[in-house]
């Protein structure tokens, strides 16, 4: 059985079997994906940050560097078929393999009337937020496939749970990924390789902060049963479970990390 203990000065699981396994994260470079990259150096992963932004990539590699462990930065757009053989090429050459891939990128969940909503905000958000979960998988699967190993963690969204403010486009797409996840479950479990999606709701991060004032922050928070908004961290502790061995008997699954305002 896995050990887990929790950090008390950052409050970040700790998962011994996760130290020396290579974790590839999408959207790794703000939010919910920078929380996760670092919680998995922490439990001594080699951390590949991927993202869009090379200042934000910059700043999520020193911070996690500066604890010592090992990462890599790499700029790729997730939409781009190109862009991610050049990071999977730049994978195999610096770290020879992926062991945890947490497909975080997208989060185009702006509300949007769908009387209002045009085609091409559609595909936006569709292309973004689910065909780019199918690309990222279709790059790593067949290495995964070939060490007959692999977690695969993909990001949905409470509003693929029930009907909420944002779009109707990124419900779709959420939805999307996790029947995605189920369909890739099912077919390669016999290849060793895991599949799971975590659901979130609010969390509070600096999207969050710009957009929506602290009063409203806490109102909002209030409709929650346990009285709190989610913070990034809650995410990167649910990611570390599921990237351990300690849910080796788990595949398929959408775990809802909404503060009990999804109970499905």
């Amino acid at each position: 059985m896995t050990e887990t203990s929790t950090d008390p000065e950052n409050n970040i699981a700790k998962y011994p079997d996760l130290a020396g396994k290579v974790a590839v994260v999408t959207g790794g470079s703000r939010g919910i994906g920078a929380a996760t990259a670092g919680a998995l150096a922490v439990n001594g992963a080699a951390v590949v940050v991927v993202g869009r932004d090379q200042a934000a990539i910059t700043a999520t590699v020193q911070a996690i560097s500066g604890r010592g462990a090992t990462v890599l930065g790499v700029q790729a757009d997730c939409t781009d078929e190109d862009d991610l053989k050049a990071l999977a090429g730049t994978v195999e050459e610096r770290l020879s393999r992926v062991d945890i891939l947490a497909t975080f990128a997208g989060g185009n969940g702006m509300p949007v009337p769908t009387n209002t909503e045009t085609a091409g905000h559609w595909r936006e958000v569709i292309e973004s937020d689910l065909t780019s979960t199918f690309l990222t998988i279709s790059t790593f699967l067949p290495s995964m496939l070939s060490q007959r190993s692999g977690v695969i963690i993909t990001m949905s969204s409470a509003a693929a749970r029930q009907p909420a403010k944002s779009s109707a486009a990124y419900a779709a797409a959420k939805a999307g990924v996790i029947a995605f996840t189920r369909h890739l479950a099912s077919e390669f479990a016999k290849d060793g390789i895991r599949v799971n999606c975590l659901a979130p709701s609010a969390i509070e991060n600096d999207k969050m902060r710009t957009w929506v004032s602290e009063d409203d922050r806490n109102t909002l928070a209030s409709a929650f049963p346990l009285g709190r908004l989610g913070q990034p961290e809650d995410i990167a502790n649910a990611s570390l479970f599921l990237a351990s061995s300690a849910s080796s008997w788990i595949t398929g699954v959408t775990l809802d990390v909404a503060g009990g305002k999804i109970m499905v």
